[in-house]
C-alpha cells in the first residue's frame, strides 16, 4: 500500500478542501439506502472545516451516523470533549440520537470504553460503510488516543479500550481493529514540529503507533498545509 500524499498552499485551503471533502460524505450518505458513518477526528485542526460546514446547514441524511476515533474521558460539556466541539455540526445535521456514537463518558472508564465497543460493534453488524474516517498526528506518534505500544497490545480483539494519555487525563480510544472497516482513513497534519513522524508515516515504519494503527485500513491518505509538508521535505 502506499500512502497519498495531498499538499495545501495554506491552512486554509486545507480546511476548504476538507469542507468538501466532508460534504461529498453527506451526499452519499443521503444517496445510500442501507447506513453510512462518517468517523470525525478531534483536536484544533479540523475544527474550522467542521464550523464551516454546520454553519451551512446541510440537508438532512437519514442514513448517516458520526462516530469519533477518540475522546477524553472528561465531561460531555467540556471544551476538552471532542463531541462537544462538533456539536455544531451534530445540530446542523439533525442526527437522530442513535445516530450520534459518543464515549459516554458519564460511565466509569472501563464501562465507557466498553460501551463504545459495543456502539462500534453494532454499526459494524448492520454492515455499515465507513468511506472516510479522520485521524490527527501527534508529535510523538500517536494518532486518536493509542499513544504507546502496549496500547496497541491492549486494543487486539477489541474496538475501543481505555487509556491513560501522557497529559494526566484518561480516554476512550477506537482501535485498529475498527480502523480497518474504514474504508479511507485520512490523516490532517497542520504546522511544524512533526518532522520525525510523518517521514516514519510515509515510508511506513512499523515502529510508528500512528501507522501500526491503520496499517490493515484499505487506503491510508495524508493531508498537509505547507508548514507540515515543509517540515516533511526538511
Amino acid at each position: 500500500m502506499s500512502i497519498e500524499v495531498t499538499r495545501f498552499a495554506t491552512r486554509s485551503e486545507l480546511s476548504t478542501a476538507l469542507v468538501a471533502r466532508l460534504d461529498a460524505v453527506l451526499a452519499q450518505a443521503r444517496a445510500a439506502s442501507g447506513p453510512l458513518a462518517l468517523m470525525l477526528s478531534g483536536g484544533s485542526t479540523p475544527l474550522p472545516a467542521y464550523r464551516e460546514l454546520a454553519a451551512r446547514v446541510p440537508a438532512p441524511a437519514p442514513h448517516l451516523s458520526v462516530l469519533y476515533s477518540d475522546d477524553r474521558y472528561v465531561p460531555a460539556a467540556s471544551e476538552s470533549s471532542n463531541y462537544h466541539q462538533t456539536e455544531p455540526l451534530l445540530k446542523a445535521l439533525a442526527l437522530a440520537p442513535a445516530n450520534i456514537l459518543r464515549v459516554r463518558t458519564e460511565l466509569p472508564l472501563e464501562d465507557a470504553a466498553e460501551n463504545y465497543g459495543q456502539q462500534l460493534a453494532a454499526l459494524i453488524a448492520q454492515h455499515a460503510r465507513i468511506p472516510l474516517g479522520l485521524l490527527g498526528l501527534g508529535a510523538d506518534g500517536h494518532t486518536a488516543s493509542l499513544f504507546r505500544t502496549e496500547h496497541l497490545q491492549q486494543a487486539r480483539g477489541r474496538l475501543a479500550i481505555a487509556v491513560q494519555r501522557p497529559d494526566g487525563l484518561s480516554g476512550v480510544s477506537a482501535t485498529p481493529e475498527f480502523f480497518a472497516h474504514v474504508e479511507e482513513l485520512c490523516f490532517v497534519v497542520t504546522g511544524s514540529g512533526k518532522e520525525t513522524p510523518l517521514r516514519q508515516l510515509v515510508r511506513q515504519d512499523p515502529a510508528l503507533t500512528a501507522w501500526a494503527a491503520v496499517q490493515a485500513c484499505p487506503k491510508v491518505t495524508l493531508w498537509l498545509d505547507h508548514a507540515a509538508a515543509a517540515a516533511l521535505d526538511a
